[in-house]
């Protein structure tokens, strides 16, 4: 659900008009729209550059997983974990985009944890993947605006994850 959607259905619900609170949150999140459109294109057009520092850095914190037997060893296994980044950095471009964390929790968080545990896929090795993957998107960006839409929807992925 959109933040537009969000703000719609509460006022909806609760039979009365969108408040101050709610409108004011609806400006800024118009006035936004070309920072989190530049956003979502430059996370886009460096996506391969974010994966790679991103799994440089989890395999630094777990070189486990890419010693013999771990999770990520063979090539295989590491171009799958490779992939689940690309998964998870266009889902937080989709919470860029919505202004809201349901395109998150919709298409990404239902069912992972029981998932990564029926492949065998350490959890706490996925939150701190997530983290990699916030620390090596946000690098990317200059600007402290940039960087403060981004960072809610990392959070709210990698804590899901464990939750």
């Amino acid at each position: 659900m959109s933040l537009i959607s969000q703000i719609i259905n509460t006022a909806d619900e609760e039979l009365r008009y969108p408040n101050g609170g709610e409108l004011s949150t609806l400006i800024y999140f118009f006035n936004t729209a070309n920072t989190r459109i530049n956003i979502i294109n430059k996370l886009k057009e460096r996506e391969k550059d974010i994966i790679q520092n991103a799994s440089k850095k989890l395999f630094q914190l777990h070189p486990e997983y890419v010693s013999s037997g771990g999770n990520a060893s063979g090539p295989k296994q590491r171009a799958l974990c490779l992939r689940d980044y690309g998964w998870y950095l266009r889902l937080v471009t989709y919470g860029i985009l919505a202004g809201d964390i349901t395109p998150i929790e919709k298409i990404g968080i239902i069912g992972v944890k029981d998932m990564y545990n029926s492949l065998g896929v350490p959890i706490i090795g996925m939150y701190d993947a997530i983290k990699c993957l916030k620390e090596a998107s946000i690098n990317i960006f200059e600007l402290s605006e940039e960087k403060d839409l981004i960072i809610p929807y990392f959070d709210y992925l990698s804590n899901a994850i464990l939750s």
